[in-house]
């Protein structure tokens, strides 16, 4: 798999505290990449190092195959958490200037500018300033400009922050949307709905540490309990029993969770279930990934 953007043995330190102690990432193309973590693990720490803003104390950074340095700037778009926009320009104006400052010729950025103006419904807006907005109309303006330059790689820290549900399920089909287009996209969040919703792959950071790093679905499979859910096509025997390497975790009417033993498999408890029932559905259950990040930290804990 090809990789648009890699991070090797990145260490950040400020005075005595330790940002990020070998954290190495590697964000495939055209892919949404999950970027994990408590607050305070580290994660804000790197994404200034990939937009240049701080540099590493230690190890390496590479873009498209070639060492990161300045030119890669303006093919990488940053919606950060807190929102920067010029309060007193108007939106237009201010789409108009930081279109150019990421390199779009005047012509290229009008019609850029013009176009997700229309997109988003806002054409009504492009005179007035930032601070006449509500923040969820501000956060489309950033959204806006942030993709403007039809950049390689998006970076977004908590993009639907400020946004009301529908506008947030707007903002969530443009990311998907880009994805389809073709960007990379570098997505941070606390929200793990949207990372199941989103992300194809995910690293969790901890304490300045990486401590999970994978596709999403593979991760899932690492991380399952052998639990299963099995649904019967009429109620279930009041007696239902199994034997000792089946635990039936809970029961109702025509439903049951049962979970099994290590070196059994799925279809095991199928054969120890037939003879008792009909079955309507069996289906292994998968943690979900706020499951994976709750449990992830935890262990890292012990």
């Amino acid at each position: 798999m090809e990789m648009l953007f890699e991070a090797k043995d990145i260490v950040n330190q400020y005075a005595q505290h330790k940002a990020l102690d070998k954290v190495s990432i590697a964000v495939p193309k055209g892919k949404i990449f999950g970027l994990l973590g408590p607050n305070g693990a580290g994660k804000t720490s790197l994404i200034r190092i990939i937009n240049q803003i701080t540099a590493p104390d230690e190890g390496t950074l590479f873009f498209d195959g070639e060492p990161l340095s300045s030119k890669h700037i303006s093919q990488i778009g940053y919606l950060p958490e807190e929102r920067g926009l010029y309060k007193k320009m108007g939106v237009g104006e201010q789409a108009m200037y930081l279109a150019r400052l990421k390199g779009l010729s005047s012509a290229e950025a009008k019609e850029k500018r013009k176009y997700w103006f229309k997109r988003f419904e806002i054409a009504q807006w492009w005179d007035k300033k930032i601070e006449e907005l509500s923040k969820g109309m501000a956060q489309k303006v950033q959204f806006i400009v942030t993709i403007l330059h039809n950049p390689k790689l998006l970076i977004f820290d908590e993009p639907f922050s400020g946004f009301d549900p529908i506008n947030a399920n707007i903002i969530k089909e443009e990311i998907l949307k880009l994805k389809e287009d073709g960007a990379t996209i570098i997505f941070s969040t606390h929200n793990m709905e949207s990372v199941e919703e989103l992300c194809d792959h995910i690293a969790l950071i901890n304490q300045s540490k990486k401590i999970l790093d994978g596709p999403l679905d593979q991760i899932k499979q690492e991380y399952k309990q052998g639990v299963f859910s099995v649904k019967s096509m009429s109620e279930l025997p009041v007696d239902l029993s199994l034997p000792a390497q089946f635990s039936i975790l809970d029961k109702e009417e025509n439903k049951a969770r049962i979970s099994i033993a290590d070196s059994y498999t799925g279809n095991d408890l199928i054969q120890a279930l037939l003879p008792q029932m009909q079955i309507q559905s069996f289906e292994e259950e998968l943690p979900s990934a706020n499951d994976i990040f709750i449990q992830a930290v935890n262990q890292a804990k012990a």
